[in-house]
């Protein structure tokens, strides 16, 4: 299975197209729409006061209710955009934000509203492409689960905690970022291969590393291992009936870049959002001096909280890929 995520931020809609589902897969659309809800903007001070209903549109792929196994294609409108707020953005980039560099890239001609390409706003298909991934893993027994393990400095913050961390950064006209801790549990073992291409770890690291903001991942105890010993770092096996298992799971599920059976577990780092309301430096692309920058609009003090969907598709789409579907 593959998908291709399109669309800009303030474009007509966003959208994506997967390849390669089974076919007969009745599709739970009120769970689509509660994956849907959990990253939808504009509930609440801590995230952007954009509000988009999120509904996801099936143009093909589906018929009475089941997938046909051609491609899935599903669109997201856009609707309550404010391009003015980013007219200075052409030619003052964001420090922080993909504004420059894809400048660079496509050589001016990408969409600088709201970030076009490169805003968070695609992870709202890849929301729904994960949704449909993880219903069909959950016929497998397989699960995605996250929490938020860090935010603002502060290790496995309460809710209110993290609402609190959230809306002072926001008071201070700033931004916070944080980590989440994601678990596949049910993963069985011997899905991978130590190359590359193959490796379970680099196949979830792709995944994860094409979501907006995500600067780092860890699979089980991660940079934890540099101050442990091999006889801490081991996970010693059992025979549990028939099944053979681990006492501990520092490895994260992998081995040689190969599932052991455990729950595949890792860890990943979420920069603090670009767009804050601080003057920060820049320079104008057109004049090629140095320059101040006051950014307007509406964004996020903090993406942790709505990208752990993100993360759970993420996750649940390198499943799918690392075992086969």
């Amino acid at each position: 299975m593959t998908y291709t995520v399109f669309g800009e931020s303030h474009g007509p809609a966003i959208g994506v197209v997967v390849s390669g589902l089974p076919s007969g897969v009745l599709l739970d659309i009120d769970a689509i729409g509660a994956e849907m809800a959990r990253r939808a903007p504009g509930k609440d001070r801590t995230s952007t006061a954009r509000k988009e209903p999120d509904v996801p549109e099936i143009l093909s792929g589906v018929f009475e209710g089941k997938t046909t196994g051609t491609p899935l294609a599903a669109i997201i409108r856009n609707t309550d955009t404010r391009s003015g707020d980013y007219s200075k953005l052409k030619d003052l980039p964001r420090p922080g934000h993909g504004d420059y560099a894809g400048f660079v890239r496509y050589a001016g001609y990408n969409d600088y509203r709201g970030g076009g390409h490169f805003s968070g706003r695609l992870t709202a298909p890849l929301v729904f492409a994960g949704a449909v991934a993880k219903q069909i893993l959950a016929e497998r027994g397989i699960t995605v689960s996250s929490r938020i393990s860090m935010l603002g400095g502060v290790k496995d913050p309460t809710d209110r905690q993290v609402d609190d961390i959230i809306l002072a950064a926001r008071d201070d006209g700033d931004s916070v970022g944080g980590c989440i801790a994601c678990a596949v549990s049910g993963m069985p073992a011997g899905f991978g291969a130590p190359d590359l291409g193959e490796n379970a770890e680099g196949i979830f690291a792709k995944h994860l590393f094409a979501v907006p903001a995500v600067k780092g991942v860890a699979f089980g105890a991660g940079f934890g291992f540099a101050s442990m010993r091999g006889s801490e770092a081991n996970d010693p096996f059992y025979m549990d009936g028939g099944a053979v298992k681990t006492r501990t799971n520092h490895a994260g599920g992998i081995n040689g870049g190969i599932t052991n059976g455990m729950p595949v577990t890792f860890e990943i780092v979420i920069r603090p959002t670009p767009s804050i309301a601080q003057e920060q430096q820049t320079v104008s692309l057109s004049r090629g001096t140095d320059e101040t920058l006051v950014i307007t609009g509406r964004h996020d003090p903090c993406i942790v909280k709505r990208a752990m969907p993100v993360i759970e598709a993420a996750a649940a789409l390198a499943t799918m890929e690392l075992i086969g579907i």
